[in-house]
């Protein structure tokens, strides 16, 4: 149990069924009347944002949100596969529980899966990959007089802008979280 007093950054907690992560917290002591705490929480496995008040002494059962590396094995149809390093057992999940950027993960890199009292709920991609640009427009000189950039399509399919030096068969260092190009490799 832990109660609202002892709130910090990142604690998950179980409030009304469901599992809350705290993003804010702020201890508030009003010159009339009690204190209170409020948060700024996140819906772990819906994602939707709630700002709440509470008593400082209210308590909550901790929830404990395991993280585990697992290797993303391929996919059929809806259903993607990771397999367990330890054990090879494989984790089939559907579509909807995988993440936007999920588009940047290749057969064979490790992701990390989130789960709660067993149930995957979410998985995290790596937050740097490297892929290889399978389709491009090539870059004439005397059109690089700004920042330009072309649309490049990568080895999985997913699309991203990239400077205009970028040619097909280059590999690419692409930031996950926003999808953005870093550098050459």
């Amino acid at each position: 149990m832990i109660s609202a007093g002892d709130f910090k950054n990142g604690i998950t907690f179980e409030m009304d069924g469901n599992v809350m992560q705290v993003i804010e917290f702020q201890h508030v002591k009003p010159g009339k009347g009690a204190a209170f705490v409020r948060t700024k929480m996140r819906n772990v496995i819906s994602g939707g944002v709630v700002e709440t008040s509470f008593n400082p002494t209210a308590k909550f059962p901790t929830a404990v949100v395991e993280r585990k590396d697992m290797e993303y094995s391929y996919n059929d149809g809806d259903l993607y596969y990771f397999m367990d390093m330890e054990t090879y057992d494989q984790v089939p999940l559907n579509a909807d529980k995988l993440p936007d950027n999920f588009k940047f993960v290749k057969e064979g890199m490790t992701c990390r899966l989130v789960s709660y009292k067993g149930n995957v709920f979410s998985v995290e991609p790596p937050m740097f990959v490297e892929l290889e640009v399978t389709k491009t427009e090539p870059g004439f000189k005397g059109n690089t007089a700004t920042n330009a950039l072309k649309p490049a399509t990568l080895e999985t399919g997913a699309e991203i802008k990239v400077p205009m030096f970028v040619n097909e068969g280059d590999v690419l260092r692409i930031d996950t979280r926003t999808g953005e190009y870093l550098e050459r490799v």
